[in-house]
């Protein structure tokens, strides 16, 4: 079992604003055994698991880490039957930048949606110009910048954009961005579904395949040798 279900069996109850003997109590165990559950040093068994999903209100998928959404509507790509997943994907990825571009905007910045905007905007170059590159027969002097030096130009773009995002994100000054007053709303997954209902599955669905994805290749990685 994974260390998301400990950590975020821990985050409900306290959310839930209840002790550890309360919860266990409810949940018909020993303090002593939730408490080995919440630290990840016992693993409990499938009853556990779903007594613990109803008391909380969760899915078990949300409890045992495999989805962003509490109700289990974002699943892992492996779970889709991929004749349907094929054509939804599309529509998911337009439905999530769709969301992502309406949090810039709530969040009461001028600048901040500008700066997501020519991001996305830089990532679309990049891709396209992968693509052009894979057909020899396309004439590359329809773009300004060479095949040599795109790449890294990109590159370079968009890590300053990832700096302006993160500072016009906080509201602050500098970088070429001015100092402004922030909204300061919530985007928690949990708020996110309730104000979104109609986008939130697939925004969700997006946020839980890449962090699975990030997560198998961050233990894939071998430093040094």
């Amino acid at each position: 079992m994974t260390s998301d279900f400990s950590r975020t069996l821990a985050l409900l109850r306290r959310e839930k604003k209840i002790s550890q003997r309360t919860a266990a109590g409810d949940l018909g165990v020993s303090q002593a055994l939730l408490s080995h559950y919440e630290n990840g040093l016992r693993e409990p068994g499938l009853p556990f698991v779903v007594r613990a999903a109803d008391y909380y209100g969760v899915s078990c998928d949300y409890l045992l880490g495999r989805s962003m959404a509490r109700d289990g509507s974002a699943v892992p790509v492996e779970r889709m039957d991929m004749q349907v997943h094929t054509g939804w994907e599309k529509n998911q990825v337009v439905q999530a930048v769709s969301l992502l571009m309406d949090l810039t905007e709530q969040a009461g910045s001028k600048q901040l949606p500008h700066e997501v905007e020519s991001y996305l905007s830089v990532v679309i170059y990049k891709v396209y110009r992968y693509l052009y590159m894979a057909d020899p027969s396309n004439v590359e002097a329809v773009f300004r910048t060479s095949r040599e030096q795109f790449e890294y130009l990109c590159d370079a773009r968009m890590k300053e954009h990832e700096l302006r995002i993160r500072t016009a994100a906080r509201g602050e000054a500098g970088f070429g961005l001015e100092l402004e007053t922030l909204h300061g709303i919530s985007i928690s997954p949990n708020e996110i579904s309730k104000r979104y209902p109609e986008l939130s599955g697939a925004f969700l669905t997006v946020l839980q395949q890449v962090s699975d994805s990030i997560d198998a290749f961050g233990k894939n990685i071998k430093i040094g040798k």
